[in-house]
């Protein structure tokens, strides 16, 4: 399962894996078996909002910054996926504080999305230049390990998640991965945005979402159709994925024990202590 950059970081990894029959080199690691993408993009040729701000210079402008520390930092990038979304992310809550006086309540999905991370500076470069820039993994000439990778080598079935409100990842351009993909693909549209429409659990109020599976080699539907003949569904998308899952799995097995040696520390570990200074 991969989610946003995660999904497409794995569905490069699922067509690379594809050319080998997807088994990979490493022998403890198993053949993929499915696939779930959540508010993960594969064709980049209409991004949404996030488009208008990636050009050649303003890449350049990043490479300047990263340049010598190696890294975006964590601030960096959640600064701009908020003035993506300002109107809500930003200026909103700055007029509630500021000009009346009033603190946000923090609630727990606050707290996940403020746990930020660096990016590498040589990942960040290819994945503005290669992805958004020249779309290289909808033509089939993104490259791993010297050699073109093609989405339409996964055969694996497919579950896949948009979100009716993303600002980072539009859903139409989610569903493209049925142009690009002959596998079979179910595709699940949920109420809510890029964050709380993934962070989605069973007995949250206002929640609703539509599904429907497309069997492989299916026939192409427009989004707006898709949108427009497929039912909705009130509740969590959750346990329909579970389901999915089930029926994709196979027998449950008994977690292996971890040797003593492979801890690292005392639970949540020092990571999530750390202070960075810029």
């Amino acid at each position: 399962m991969g989610y946003c950059l995660g999904g497409t970081l794995l569905a490069i990894a699922a067509a690379a894996l594809a050319r080998t029959g997807g088994v990979s080199n490493a022998p403890d690691l198993p053949a993929l078996k499915s696939l779930t993408l959540l508010a993960a993009q594969t064709d980049f040729s209409e991004p949404g909002e996030l488009g208008l701000f990636i050009d050649e210079s303003q890449v350049g402008f990043l490479d300047n910054i990263t340049r010598g520390k190696g890294f975006l930092t964590g601030d960096q990038m959640a600064g701009s996926f908020q003035f993506l979304h300002s109107r809500d992310l930003v200026w909103t809550r700055r007029m509630r504080e500021y000009l009346m006086g009033e603190r946000e309540q923090a609630n727990d999905l606050m707290a996940w999305n403020a746990d930020t991370t660096r990016m590498p500076a040589r990942m960040h470069h290819e994945y503005l230049t290669s992805l958004y820039l020249h779309n290289a993994l909808a033509t089939s000439s993104y490259r791993v390990e010297g050699r073109a990778v093609s989405l339409g080598d996964i055969r694996v079935p497919v579950f896949m998640v948009g979100t009716q409100r993303d600002h980072i990842s539009p859903w139409p351009s989610v569903y493209k991965l049925h142009h690009l993909c002959d596998a079979e693909i179910t595709f699940v549209l949920t109420s809510g945005g890029h964050n709380a429409g993934i962070i989605s659990e069973p007995g949250h109020a206002h929640r609703s979402y539509q599904m429907d599976t497309r069997p492989a080699h299916g026939t192409w539907i427009e989004h707006e159709q898709w949108a427009a003949q497929t039912p909705t569904r009130e509740g969590s998308w959750w346990p329909a994925w579970h389901q999915w899952l089930a029926r994709h799995s196979g027998r449950k097995q008994a977690a292996p024990k971890l040797p003593a040696k492979a801890a690292l520390g005392d639970a949540p570990g020092s990571y999530v202590m750390q202070r960075y200074r810029d």
